[in-house]
Order: C-alpha cells, then structure tokens, then sequence
C-alpha cells in the first residue's frame, strides 16, 4: 500500500493552493491508498478530514509538520503541540510522551528548515524523510545516506502544494491501513520503503542504491 505521508492543504497551510477534495481525487487516480495531511503548525483539519474520510471511504490521517528551533520534523499520533518554536529535542520528547511518531522533513533542503546535523545529537525520531518531492534529488540522496548510517526508517512523500506535485512521492506499507490507529502501528513496526510515480505507477526504491547515487530520479 502506498501513501503520500506529508502534504499541505489550503486551510491551515496558507502557501497550499490545495483543497481536501482535489487531493484525494488525485490520490485515488494514482493509486495511493491514503493521504496524510501534515500542514505547517496546525491540525485544525482534523475533524474536516476525518469526516471526510469517514464519507468517501478514502483514509486520511492528519498530522503535523512542526518548525522546531532546528527545522521541520513531521508527526502523527498526538493531540498537543506548541503555539511556538521550541527545540527539536524538547518537540520530539512530547511526540514520544503521547505515544507519537516522528520523523525528520527533507533534512538537507537549502532553505534552513532541515535538521541537517543535528540528526546525529537528537534522541527519539524514529525516521528521515529520504524522498521529498518538492527537495533536490541531491539533496534526498543525503539523507538517505544519513538514514542508513544513523537507522531510521526511511519514508517518501511529496511535500505538495500544487495539484501537479500531490503523489509524486510516497511511503510503501506492507499492510493494508484503514485507520489511525493502524497507521501509527504500521509506522512504529517499521518494514516501509519510499516510493515514487512514474509512468502511471508507484517504484519502490532501494535506499542503499539510492544514498550511493543510483537510480537518478526526477519528481
């Protein structure tokens, strides 16, 4: 099963030009089997969403994407966050106390959002976004590098906020996930793989060929 694990919507993330509607109708002409909605510092679609969700019998499981004092970190399973920029650290400490997962939003993007090095000094994600979307190629392949050195686990999404960009990445699952709670134990299992479209279909990639510079990919 594929899902697309970080995306914007207009609502809550202000620079989306996307609506709920249009992106699960493009989720489901490429055959993801769910979206994860993580605007910036917001879950205020959450009860949209999952009505949403609940009337088209599409999943859609809404998140975070957290700008902490070091960079972006994206989550699921909580309920509180800050109303403010605190350090990584002290996000990924309240992630895991309410029983979260975390991982790490395109770490080496050159726009001082990403974690960069600070991926060796914090304690508790449990992955790195290692296909991102809307990031260079050369700049994922890093981070898959860094993703096997440090093992986390590797997760792809495409970052979208324009309707051509939405499913250019995604995260393969082994299991089928209808629900939240089956999500965070997909997550917490481990097992998944980044994914990306081409040529009306989802590839997996191998991270290890990946972080070494093979296959060239464009999204």
């Amino acid at each position: 099963m594929f899902i697309d694990t970080h995306m914007h919507e207009m609502t809550c993330s202000k620079d989306s030009f996307l609506k709920l509607e249009q992106m699960v109708e493009i989720a489901r002409e490429k055959g993801l089997g769910a979206i994860c909605i993580t605007d910036h510092d917001d879950m205020g679609l959450k009860e949209y969403a999952e009505e949403y969700a609940e009337k088209t019998g599409f999943p859609i499981f809404v998140g975070i994407e957290f700008f902490s004092l070091q960079g972006d970190i994206i989550a699921f399973g909580i309920e509180e966050y800050p109303d403010e920029r605190i350090p990584a650290q002290e996000f990924i400490d309240l992630v895991k106390s309410q029983g979260g997962f975390c991982f790490a939003a395109h770490p080496f993007r050159n726009n001082n959002r990403g974690l960069e090095e600070n991926l060796r000094t914090v304690r508790g994600l449990d992955g790195l976004e290692v296909l991102n979307g809307s990031t260079s190629v050369a700049a994922c392949q890093k981070a898959a590098r860094y993703a096997q050195e440090i093992g986390l686990c590797t997760m792809g999404s495409s970052d979208c906020h324009v309707p051509e960009k939405v499913g250019v990445c995604a995260t393969w699952f082994p299991e089928e996930i209808r629900t939240m709670e089956e999500f965070l134990e997909a997550l917490k299992k481990g097992g998944m793989k980044p994914a990306y479209y081409e040529d009306g279909s989802y590839h997996i990639l191998e991270v290890q060929e990946y972080g070494n510079g093979y296959p060239e990919i464009g999204f």
